[in-house]
């Protein structure tokens, strides 16, 4: 894993003053790429890459980047890991391509030198997001997974251009446009974080999963033109799972199910560092420990965080799978003030406004394993690929519910919630008016209904098209896997583990697991009942049944409890009528509202609450 960031500027520079340019950028990014820093400029150009290495395949000073291809046309600067390079080598090595090292970055360079970007992409399993500069055509491709496990944002103006696997990269040039973006505030209370290709700055855009941006480069005269296309959706993905669906019975899926995601952690388990899993002791991670284990002649190191809260503490259900199975676990036991030090951190972590409270366990857990390996596996992609969250259900439930329901009957009692007020009521008012199980997942999806009405001017931005899917669960899972998985919970991976130098590989997001994933018919992603079947029934056959089929649980902390005690004054000073009214960003008088009905309980609101203290936090720092 890796940091990456460049500039192109209009009016040319020399390259000493490019290259001091890059290597400012790739300054903040260090946590990314510990191990080694580079930089590369075209001065005729105008255009400077920069880079921040994590070492984990080939250590030595061949892996380095910014890295040109061997025929010279061609310089990449790349964070990611493809899991598939050493067979794609072999087939570059028999088109005569020759490697000096033994890096993935290399075998990237050369598939792009070899075949170009665009015929080169479908031939890339793993995660990355990378430019690409080819010298000839002057062009700067810029590049995201097609499940958007590696963030890279950019922005322009005019011929100038900026990029980066974070914002801080940007933020470090001095001529970056830094400017809020009221809507993407407003986006944010709403969900918890920011929707791609949006980010909290106008006029700065962060690549969708799936999508290349390509810029023309002109000399002196910097960018003159851009195209963006996606090589790669999500939500095509799933219509051709439908169209093309599985139609063998539930043991038949197993038998090949079972053996995509052995080879998936086989593929994961390549590194020439240490490496080890993230365990929670949940079906997910048990499943991929599970399979690891089995293809490692020496126990797996494996790592859980543990709290005093019974009702937030996973670490007994991790520490008895780990026992069963065999590995070398880790377990870190944290006191509520321990965990509370993590926040002041988060908003340098994250970078931009993401309020997800399971980001504090997930930052202490990276921390934990960060100390022993490099590389770790997680579980990350079960529950938006096999129907595992309890909203689905819950969103087909309403929907067969109300939309019998004539809809002025309906926006009678939508009002009358409102009119008693609560925040349930609220989330329950906007249930009622929505249409459709596509309404019904965005009203769930939602952590404040009325997150618009906190930020004045700020105009609602349209929702995408649904997939043309005519199961409702796989359109409810595909919605998942093209919003929230990439741009939530791939994100508070990435940042906690990236912000430790600890790179994470997720094998249940395998393309080949996904492809199948997504031909599976609803009846076999819920069966008997059971939310994710298959991994369920594939994990019955290494556990006990019984610690297969425990109710779910979160990944969160008491923060609603937290606010009104050790956190009040905290949240206080950010929440203070004073300083809202100086930002003039929120509406001063709801949020102090908001706040004191929290500290009342009556009602408690600690998602939103937390949302606007995070985004509070964030403007101190930005």
């Amino acid at each position: 894993m890796c940091g990456l960031c460049g500039l192109v500027v209009a009016e040319g520079a020399a390259e000493s003053a490019l290259l001091a340019a890059a290597r400012a950028m790739a300054a903040p990014l260090a946590p990314r790429g510990p191990d080694a820093a580079g930089a590369w400029a075209d001065p005729a150009c105008g255009l400077a890459l920069g880079h921040r290495r994590l070492a984990v395949q080939d250590p030595s000073p061949e892996g380095a980047q910014p890295m040109r291809s061997s025929c010279g046309r061609w310089v990449v600067a790349y964070n990611g890991e493809l899991y598939d390079f050493r067979a794609l080598r072999r087939v570059l090595e028999g088109e005569g391509r020759r490697f000096r090292g033994g890096s993935d970055t290399e075998v990237l360079a050369e598939a792009i030198g070899a075949w170009g970007v665009e015929k080169a992409l479908p031939r890339l399993e793993g995660m990355f997001a990378f430019a690409a500069w080819d010298t000839r055509e002057r062009r700067l491709h810029l590049v995201r997974d097609p499940l958007g496990k590696k963030p890279l944002y950019w922005a322009r103006r005019g011929g100038a251009l900026w990029f980066g696997s974070e914002l801080k990269a940007l933020r470090a040039h001095r001529e970056f446009p830094a400017r809020l973006d009221r809507a993407s505030v407003a986006d944010f209370l709403r969900l918890s974080y920011v929707p791609a290709p949006h980010t909290i700055h106008a006029d700065v855009a962060k690549l969708r999963a799936g999508e290349r941006v390509v810029f023309e480069i002109a000399p002196g005269r910097g960018v003159t033109s851009l195209a963006r296309d996606r090589f790669a959706s999500l939500r095509e993905w799933a219509e051709l799972g439908e169209r093309d669906a599985f139609r063998g019975g539930a043991e038949e899926a197993l038998e090949v199910l079972e053996p995509l995601l052995r080879e998936a952690v086989a593929r994961r388990l390549v590194a020439d560092v240490p490496l080890g899993a993230l365990l929670s002791g949940g079906v997910d991670s048990s499943l991929v420990v599970a399979l690891m284990q089995e293809q490692s002649a020496a126990p797996v190191r494996t790592f859980s965080i543990g709290y005093r809260e019974p009702e937030h503490d996973e670490a007994e259900d991790a520490r008895r799978v780990a026992a069963h199975l065999g590995t070398d676990h880790t377990e870190l036991r944290v006191t509520p003030t321990e965990a509370r030090e993590v926040i002041p951190r988060l908003p340098a972590l994250y970078d931009e406004p993401f309020a997800d409270t399971s980001q504090i366990p997930t930052a202490l857990v990276c921390a934990l394993a960060r100390r022993d390996v490099t590389v770790a596996l997680s579980g990350d992609g079960g529950d938006e690929l096999f129907a595992g969250y309890p909203r689905y259900a819950r969103c087909l439930r309403r929907a067969r519910w109300l939309d019998p329901l004539p809809r002025g009957v309906r926006g009678l009692l939508a009002d009358g919630a409102r009119a008693l007020g609560g925040h349930r009521l609220e989330r329950a008012a906007e249930a009622l008016v929505a249409e459709g199980v596509e309404g019904q997942f965005a009203a769930a999806c939602a952590r404040h209904p009325a997150g618009w009405s906190l930020v004045p001017d700020a105009a609602p931005r349209a929702p995408e098209p649904p997939p043309a899917l005519a199961d409702p669960l796989a359109r409810l899972t595909a919605l998942d896997l093209a919003g929230r998985l990439p741009e939530s919970i791939l994100v508070k991976v990435d940042r906690a583990s990236m912000g430790v130098g600890l790179e994470v590989r997720s094998p249940l997001l395998d393309a080949r697991v996904v492809a199948f994933a997504l031909r599976l018919p609803a009846e076999l992603r819920v069966r008997e009942g059971r939310a994710k079947w298959p991994l369920r029934a594939l994990l019955a056959r290494r556990l006990p049944a019984a610690w297969v089929d425990r109710p779910k649980r979160g990944f969160g902390v008491p923060i609603g409890a937290w606010l009104r005690g050790p956190l009040r004054d905290w949240a206080e000073a950010l929440l203070a009528r004073e300083r809202l009214r100086s930002q003039a960003v929120l509406d001063v008088d709801r949020v102090r509202r908001i706040w004191e009905e929290h500290l009342r309980a009556a009602p408690a609101r600690p998602r939103l609450v937390w949302n606007l203290l995070v985004f509070q936090a964030w403007q101190d720092g930005a």
